[in-house]
């Protein structure tokens, strides 16, 4: 349920300069695409705010634009795309589908990380406060940042649209939260607020009928329809107002259109709380409701950026329905949430372009794990002693895990075997969880062997700078104790993957399960050494202390383990 904080205009700022925020103003253009440059050229101007996505839509003659940064860079960007977009596009002339109130209809804050919702609020009153002295657009703030009960919701603000809005301004429950009780007739008015991630998804129907794609809608969203009695009218309580029937997915916003471009109608959806309606269970619903009406779902399309995790879930949902192991990686998963979901209906869908940590993560920095098997080798047998022994100890690690995946997905799928499916999925899920970290420690211990060199080339020309000098080279050495003792509790949890696999799985993959074993082994093997190498010189070091002890009983058993999976191996093969 929505919090709403009643924001002041005295919120102290403070320096959130490792905070991240999303913006995703909404422009009221979208045919002309010199238009839409000059404005995402004012956003890419500003240093610390990086240009994720621009989706314009021609029948909507909308733009969303997606963009993060510092709370302070975010600002000044939307601030400036504001005013470019109040000196180039004229709501006199505006005509969509979509409703709209403004040059700049909606700019919603939405924390990333480092910074609450409540602390975004004052950026969010920051931005407003600018956009109504600076440029003479009548701001109001929603959700989050509402400045009273009825302005929650964006819906609610916008009722009227642009072309009610000079009458609208001048009632007294209307007044602008920044700006004169003026209508500006060029830029209309803008609403500012801070909000959750939202999914701003269309789905596509096989109609041309707006009315029925109402139809959808209302069955689905939250706020349902108005309630009819017998006759078709509207039933009303004992105030005069409206009796609402609510729909059937909570967190849901829907309204039905017809998009030219395209030639169909759709539902557009925003999605505003993904843990409480998964995407999944949204177009499955609309799937249902659209058959009972006569009609069918024919795909979707995302309108800017999704989370990962939206994705996957839908991966592992329709695997699910499909009785298939959920236990495959990350771009499988990825590829069947589109193909169901029909991602790729209307235009290609890019998993690098269109969700959100893909946009975000840095491509820049090298990692071993992105390299060929060839460029791995040639880069381990340089004259530098990184990658080295942790690294590739990691990776036999990582190749135990995927040989008993392997084992367990081509055992879900195994003829004869069906009921045993999600048996299998779950050993699958399991050793992909496994790989997905051992794969991250590849690179760690490296980047933790740099860590100690950076420590030891710290100054040491006076006490004060030799004291720090130690403790640094102290703190990295731990932390290189830790990541190869990880890797080496990770490897050793495998051998259960391996043996489950040897007895249980498909007899023609034991071989499979006992490399896996052996490939376990050696990562046990090898991270106990680079383990007792680095603690030599933290012998007295408490926590150094229980880790070194784990390392022995872990490297004590393990050849028993690997012994045991051998011979399960052999009398399968056998």
């Amino acid at each position: 349920m929505l919090t709403v904080i009643f924001a002041t205009q005295n919120t102290r700022m403070k320096d959130y300069k490792d905070a991240v925020i999303e913006c995703v103003p909404n422009f009221s253009e979208g045919r002309n695409m010199e238009v839409i440059k000059q404005i995402t050229n004012e956003i890419e101007k500003v240093e610390g705010v990086r240009l994720l996505d621009v989706d314009p839509g021609k029948a909507t003659n909308r733009t969303v634009v997606t963009f993060v940064g510092n709370p302070h860079a975010v600002v000044e960007a939307a601030f400036q795309a504001i005013k470019k977009a109040g000196e180039l596009i004229d709501m006199r002339q505006h005509k969509g589908e979509h409703p709209r109130m403004g040059a700049t209809d909606v700019c919603p804050l939405i924390p990333v990380s480092g910074i609450t919702a409540e602390e975004t609020v004052a950026f969010a009153q920051q931005l407003g406060r600018r956009v109504g002295e600076e440029l003479h657009i009548p701001v109001y703030h929603y959700e989050y940042a509402a400045t009273a009960p009825h302005r929650r919701n964006l819906a609610d603000i916008r009722s009227g649209e642009y072309e009610g809005f000079a009458a609208k301004i001048l009632q007294p429950e209307w007044k602008p939260d920044h700006g004169h009780p003026v209508f500006n007739e060029r830029s209309g008015a803008t609403v500012i607020g801070v909000r959750d991630f939202l999914i701003a998804y269309n789905i596509n129907l096989n109609t041309t009928s707006t009315r029925r794609a109402n139809a959808v809608a209302f069955d689905i969203r939250e706020k349902g329809r108005q309630k009819k009695d017998a006759n078709g009218k509207t039933v009303k309580d004992e105030y005069g107002e409206p009796v609402w029937e609510p729909g059937l997915l909570k967190s849901v916003k829907a309204i039905g259109w017809y998009i030219e471009e395209y030639g169909i109608a759709q539902i557009s959806v925003n999605l505003t709380n993904m843990n409480v309606t998964p995407l999944h269970v949204l177009f499955d619903t609309a799937c249902e409701r659209a058959t009972a009406r006569g009609m069918r779902v024919t795909g979707s399309e995302l309108v800017g950026l999704v989370p990962l995790q939206a994705m996957l879930d839908a991966g592992k949902y329709f695997l699910e329905k499909q009785q298939r192991s959920k236990g495959v990686g990350e771009a499988e998963l990825i590829r069947i949430a589109v193909k169901s979901l029909g991602l790729d209906e209307l235009a290609p869908f890019d998993p690098q372009k269109k969700i959100i940590e893909y946009q975000l993560q840095d491509n820049s920095a090298k990692k071993l794990v992105d390299l060929s098997l060839r460029r791995f080798a040639l880069e381990t047998s340089g004259d530098t002693p990184a990658p080295g022994g942790g690294s590739i100890a990691a990776y036999c690690g990582v190749l135990g895990a995927a040989l008993g995946t392997m084992v367990a997905n081509l055992s879900a799928h195994k003829k004869g075997w069906d009921s045993r499916w999600e048996e299998f999925s779950n050993y699958a899920e399991q050793g992909q969880a496994m790989m997905k970290e051992l794969l991250y420690l590849v690179d760690e211990d490296t980047n933790a062997y740099n860590h100690i060199m950076a420590a030891y080339g710290l100054p040491k020309g006076n006490d004060a700078e030799k004291a720090a000098r130690k403790a640094a080279i102290d703190a990295s050495t731990v932390y290189a104790i830790k990541i190869p003792f990880r890797t080496m509790q990770l490897a050793f949890q495998s051998f259960a993957l391996a043996k489950a696999m040897a007895e249980k799985g498909n007899p023609n993959c034991a071989s499979d399960a006992g490399v896996g074993a052996l490939c376990a082994r050696a990562a046990v093997k090898g991270t106990y050494l680079n383990v007792i190498t680095n603690a030599k010189s933290l012998k007295d070091n408490d926590e150094v202390k229980q880790i070194v002890t784990q390392s022995e009983q872990m490297n004590a058993q393990c050849d028993a383990l690997e012994h045991e999976v051998w011979n399960i191996a052999l009398s399968q093969m056998k």
